[in-house]
């Protein structure tokens, strides 16, 4: 994200006596991947936003608590491409339809005859 854009949707949030109060969970999200995208020195982060270090570390480091506590996810989206295999109503009987393959990390693969098993296996591995 770009830093011009953070610093418009901060000074939301800044108080008359210069306090950064109330920031919404989206606005942290955002001010953690752009700090952590972040190729310069924290000053000059500070400094691109607008904001002094003793404004932004308190929201900083409220933004890592969060991300520790998975409040935001997995930032990293994973395609999952699921493939179709069409049915001839003469085998239909050798053919089996999966619906989804997962593989797991350790080369495991495991597969779903429909969506609500994935969803359900989901639920219970969480």
């Amino acid at each position: 994200m770009e830093t011009q854009s953070l610093k418009k949707k901060l000074s939301v949030y800044l108080t008359d006596g210069g306090y950064l109060k109330n920031v919404s969970e989206e606005a942290l999200f955002q001010l953690l991947i752009c700090w952590e995208n972040w190729k310069g020195t924290s000053s000059e982060f500070y400094r691109s936003l607008g904001f002094s270090h003793r404004q932004m570390a308190g929201l900083i480091g409220k933004a890592k608590k969060l991300k520790r506590e998975c409040y935001f996810g997995s930032a990293d989206f994973k395609v999952v491409t699921l493939e179709e295999n069409p049915i001839s109503t003469a085998d239909s009987e050798t053919n089996h339809c999966m619906a989804a393959e997962m593989v797991l990390p350790q080369g495991k693969l495991i597969r779903f005859q429909s969506i609500n098993g994935l969803i359900d296996f989901l639920k219970k591995s969480a």
